[in-house]
């Protein structure tokens, strides 16, 4: 009897942060080698569902940087980086096409399989527009956010749908390009004036220490941000996370998120919860 009411009493803890989300816009970015475990994938898809049925309008926007470098490798080419972002030539671009297309068939079938009303965008539909990224090298085709069709993603949105978004954009001159996952997502979320952006990742958070567990940094601001890239404590794989969240914060996004994946149901936990899990991150 002492769990049925434990369970009652989370409902209950729920239900301020239900009615303040609903009808708002959460976009969650889910990528990595994360998004190829069974478990943690089926936890955050759920997660997601209820979200939906609890009245928040979602968007997910899906990475797939090991099924790339996976297929790269068996088809005899090399996976080649520069400052952290794949180099996209012509033949790299049809594999990365065809595999985050898997990825977003996947997702979506497997949304359905949670009874969640989804629409998968492969790319094509011509919603992310961008430029060709500039760089110290010729990254090939890779592209930087310059826009987003708000109005396309929000007739899906009203509809119902989960929008699973996959980071392919397209220029001016009609060519596909690559784009990084957690760009689109903060640009999405931007153009949208979403209530919150959402990485998930492999860590719990922002960490003043990664080897000590309990160093975990529940609330940030961009100053304090700044700060701890100064003094090294954000650094490496964090950086893009937080510039990311910046930027979406200065786009208009009200709150962003930065949430360890491996947690079961971890969306809904530092959304529906007094005390959170991961760390967000505020304009101030």
């Amino acid at each position: 009897m002492e769990e049925f009411i434990k369970k009652a009493n989370i409902l209950i803890e729920a239900i301020p942060y239900i009615h303040n989300f609903r009808g708002k816009v959460f976009v969650i970015k889910f990528g990595g080698s994360i998004l190829d475990n069974d478990v943690i994938r089926k936890n955050v898809l759920e997660d997601i569902v209820f979200l939906s049925f609890v009245g928040i309008r979602t968007i997910l926007v899906h990475g797939g940087g090991p099924h790339i470098s996976n297929r790269l490798k068996e088809s005899g080419l090399k996976s080649e980086f520069h400052e952290g972002i794949r180099i996209t030539d012509k033949e790299t671009l049809k594999i990365v096409s065809e595999e985050l297309d898997k990825l977003n068939k996947r997702i979506v079938q497997e949304i359905k399989t949670f009874k969640g009303d989804v629409a998968g965008l492969k790319g094509d539909e011509n919603i992310i527009h961008v430029e060709k990224r500039k760089s110290s090298r010729d990254l090939g085709f890779v592209g930087r956010v310059t826009s987003i069709e708000k109005e396309a993603l929000e007739k899906y949105l009203k509809r119902g749908y989960i929008t699973v978004v996959s980071p392919m954009g397209i220029s001016g001159e009609k060519q596909t390009h690559n784009v990084n996952a957690d760009e689109v997502a903060s640009g999405i979320a931007a153009s949208l004036e979403a209530e919150k952006l959402v990485l998930l990742t492999n860590v719990q958070g922002v960490m003043r220490s990664p080897d000590d567990p309990n160093s975990l940094i529940s609330t940030l601001t961009i100053d304090e941000i700044d700060n701890l890239i100064k003094l090294n404590v954000i650094q490496s794989g964090m950086i893009p996370k937080v510039s990311a969240c910046i930027e979406a914060l200065n786009g208009g996004v009200k709150k962003t998120h930065i949430i360890d994946a491996r947690i079961p149901h971890a969306l809904l936990l530092e959304f529906f919860t007094n005390r959170g899990i991961g760390t967000q991150i505020l304009k101030g």
